[in-house]
């Protein structure tokens, strides 16, 4: 059975930092690519950051420069560091495999709130 559990998450003024965590359990880590995603109030949920086996990593243009998506396989973990935070980051944050979300199944965990204000 997928777990995920996101921590981290807080309020902060604009242009500070946060660093989220994520532990995962339920499918191989080390072979499967990891995302966060994030979905604001109203909106719909999207992709920000994505990190593959080999570290590889991708970001929404919108974070690009600002967050930084890092993985430790021993710790079955993924981390989202996020810095110069806007007010349009506030969202809740969530972590999962990649390919899970692409089928459409699986679950989701409870995610972390991030809110940044003006």
């Amino acid at each position: 059975q997928v777990q995920l559990v996101e921590s981290g998450g807080g309020l902060v003024q604009a242009g500070g930092s946060l660093r989220l965590s994520c532990s995962a359990s339920g499918r191989v880590f080390s072979l499967n690519a990891m995302g966060w995603y994030r979905q604001a109030p109203g909106k719909q949920r999207e992709l920000v950051a994505s990190i593959g086996i080999r570290g590889n990593t991708n970001y929404a243009d919108s974070v690009k420069g600002r967050f930084t998506i890092s993985r430790d396989n021993a710790k079955n973990a993924v981390y989202l560091q996020m810095n110069s935070l806007k007010p349009e980051d506030t969202a809740v944050y969530y972590c999962n495999y990649v390919a899970t979300v692409a089928s459409g199944t699986g679950s989701w965990g409870k995610g972390t709130l991030v809110t940044v204000s003006s």
